[in-house]
């Protein structure tokens, strides 16, 4: 028989065994449940921006700059990173995207905090909201002529590489063409010969 002592010490493993296991488990499960509920947070936060854009007023227009705004970085961001994996030289070009993106976040903020004010309050500061519009289209047309930049160089890249393309091609076609005999140009010259000869006085 197994002595107490050892089977009491195999008891004890299994019940630190068990409550190792329950203490990952549950570990793993707040983990997993406070980044379900930041993604929660995040898309209750878009869905509210979204409802918020669809009404009218100046609350609602000042919502809809954010998403335009987030919408255009976002677009910017990817076009950038697209680039530099292709192992475009780009220069500046990803420092000045951090920083618009950075800009548009303090843009962000001050036209949530206007859009705040506005459902609250009925008086409206026409200046305040002239200064976000303008600094909203900086931001985004800066956004729009990186994007139609990248485009170009893009659209011209592939341009040089189609056009290589296409004189290879020709190349090649003229390549696979059988070069002609000379036994059938002489066949041919013969009968033409023979086609255009007068008959002879016996013969007509």
């Amino acid at each position: 028989m197994v002595p107490i002592g050892e089977f009491l010490m195999i008891l004890l493993v299994i019940l630190l065994f068990f409550l190792l296991l329950g203490a990952v488990g549950i570990y793993l499960l707040v983990k997993v449940g406070k980044k379900a509920t930041k993604k929660a947070k995040s898309v209750s936060t878009r869905v509210a921006s979204h409802m918020a854009a669809m009404g009218t007023g100046d609350a609602a227009e000042t919502e809809r700059m954010r998403l335009d705004l987030r919408r255009e970085v976002s677009l910017t961001r990817q076009a950038v990173d697209h680039a530099l994996r292709d192992g475009w030289g780009l220069g500046d070009l990803p420092q000045l995207v951090g920083e618009i993106a950075t800009h548009a976040e303090q843009l962000d903020a001050q036209l949530a905090h206007y859009a705040q004010e506005r459902r609250v309050s009925p008086y409206i500061d026409h200046t305040a909201l002239g200064r976000l519009r303008e600094h909203h289209a900086k931001l985004t047309t800066s956004c729009a002529r990186i994007r139609a930049d990248l485009r170009n160089d893009q659209m011209a890249h592939s341009a040089g590489g189609i056009d290589q393309i296409q004189d290879r091609t020709d190349l090649e076609i003229e390549a696979r063409r059988r070069a002609p005999d000379p036994l059938d140009q002489i066949d041919e010259l013969y009968k033409r010969t023979t086609i255009n000869r007068p008959l002879p006085d016996d013969l007509r």
